[in-house]
This record gives structure tokens, sequence and C-alpha cells, in this order.
């Protein structure tokens, strides 16, 4: 079969943004008193062994928190109205295109959107940008978000490492090949257990064009629902090189509340 490189570009790339549709600082400090070489060693290897044991406890106390919230958070988001930010880059900068949208999630229509403006390849445009917002329409419709959630149904979970700037990161392997799923880690906050950031490779490949796709998903919470307000990736697409996709997300409403006033609710809280 013979396949042009701009319908394997296009292919690949629109598999690729397809995907877009689918939480203390942990530093230990140990004070020493003055000793003998001998009993400092043993004093220092046993503060060591407790501050690592205390380490362990803390992060696993924090992704059990995570956990037992993140099922029920799941649930919590009902509605919402966003504008949405899309581009895709191609070919080494020679094709781009971006999108502006409304959209919307409620439970009798549904995930909707409205194309407000767009500019770039035409190829681009319609089969990676309006492809991406079509094919999460669908997944919302089939119901298929919960083959990519954060659930023991779908991941194995790691003990968990402080990073430099007070998080945690805890590493996530997939229990199975899904084109949903990644092999990578999550961020949580080690003080509210909550999700900041997932990054990794999706475990298999969402298409025979698009060879390694590089995803990071960050979250934030407006008006106390944990949301997603950006998300990035690149995929190594056969005969076409690399491709670049973006989607940032600006919420007007959640749950029927304008953000501007849940916002303020919470900062009161």
């Amino acid at each position: 079969m013979k396949v042009s490189t701009s319908s394997a570009l296009c292919l690949g790339a629109a598999t690729l943004a397809a995907t877009a549709g689918f939480v203390g600082d942990g530093r230990q400090v140990v004070l020493y008193a003055a000793q003998s070489p001998q009993s400092a060693s043993a004093a220092s290897t046993s503060a060591l062994t407790s501050g690592g044991a205390a380490a362990a406890a803390g992060a696993a106390s924090t992704l059990g928190r995570f956990l037992a919230e993140y099922e029920q958070s799941l649930q919590s988001l009902v509605s919402y109205r966003a504008v949405r930010r899309l581009s895709v880059v191609a070919r080494g900068g020679k094709m781009t295109a971006t999108l502006t949208a409304r959209t919307t999630l409620d439970p009798v229509n549904g995930f909707q959107f409205e194309v407000l403006e767009e500019d770039g390849s035409g190829m681009l445009r319609s089969r990676v940008l309006h492809g991406a917002l079509e094919a999460e329409r669908e997944a919302k419709r089939r119901e298929k978000g919960a083959h990519g959630a954060l659930t023991a149904a779908n991941y194995t979970f790691g003990s968990g490492e402080p990073t430099p700037d007070g998080l945690l990161r805890v590493t996530i392997h997939p229990v199975r090949k899904d084109s949903l799923l990644v092999e990578g880690s999550i961020l949580l906050t080690n003080e509210a257990a909550d999700l900041v950031r997932m990054e990794g490779l999706l475990v298999k490949r969402p298409s025979f064009w698009t060879r390694k796709v590089n995803i990071i998903r960050d979250y934030a919470r407006i008006g106390g629902v944990r949301v997603p307000v950006a998300m990035g990736s690149t995929a190594d697409i056969l005969f076409a090189g690399q491709s670049t996709f973006s989607m940032s997300y600006e919420y007007e409403s959640i749950n029927n509340v304008p953000v501007a006033v849940a916002g303020a609710a919470a900062a009161h809280r």
C-alpha cells in the first residue's frame, strides 16, 4: 500500500492528538549530638534508616490519600465550559496549525465544541485539531475515559520519591497494553495529595504511523474540582519526522458555577 508523506503525517498526528481527551517537601533534616566516631557512625546509620523509613511512610500515606480521593473525583466534574487553544507543528515547523474552540460538557448534551478561530494548514486543522475534539466527543459518548484513569484497574504504582521542588514523584506502570495508558510518573503535592502532572510514554502505539509518543498533562483545582489545564505531546511519525501537539484550557464555568466565583469562594475557605 502506497501512502504519501502528508497522509502518514496526518494519520499519525491525528492519533497523537486524540490522546488529549483522556496530586510538604519530603526533605529530611537530621541533627547529631557530639559523640565518639564509633557511636556517631552507628547513630548516623540509625538516623538515616529511620529518616528513610519515615520518608517511605510519608510517601505511602500521600499516595494512599490520592488514590482514595481520585476515584471519587472522577464523578465530581459534572459540567464545564472552557475555551481551548490547540496547536500542532510538523515536518520541522514547515507545517503548522492552530485552533481556538469553546468546549462544553453537560449530562444532557455530553461533550460539544464550537470553533471560534483557526489558522494554518487546512489538512492539519481538519485531520488533527478538529480530529482531536471529535475523538474526545466520541470517547465521552462511549464513556472510554475510565480506560485511561489513574486507578488500580489500569496501573500499579511505585513507592514515590521527593522532588527538589517539594512534590512527590510516583512511577506508574500500566497493567496492560492500551493506547490510553502511560509508562511514566505522576507528581503529587505532599500536603494535599493532589495531582499536579502526569508524564511518560504511551505504552502502546496509537497507530502504525506513530512510533513514539511522549505525553505531559498538567492539572489544577478550580472551585474545588480537579481539572486538566494543559496537555502536550510529541511523536515520531513514519516518513514525516517529529510532530508536536499542545492544548490549553481556560475555564469559564465548572459545574454551573462561574470560575471567577468559584475561585473567590475557594480563596475564602
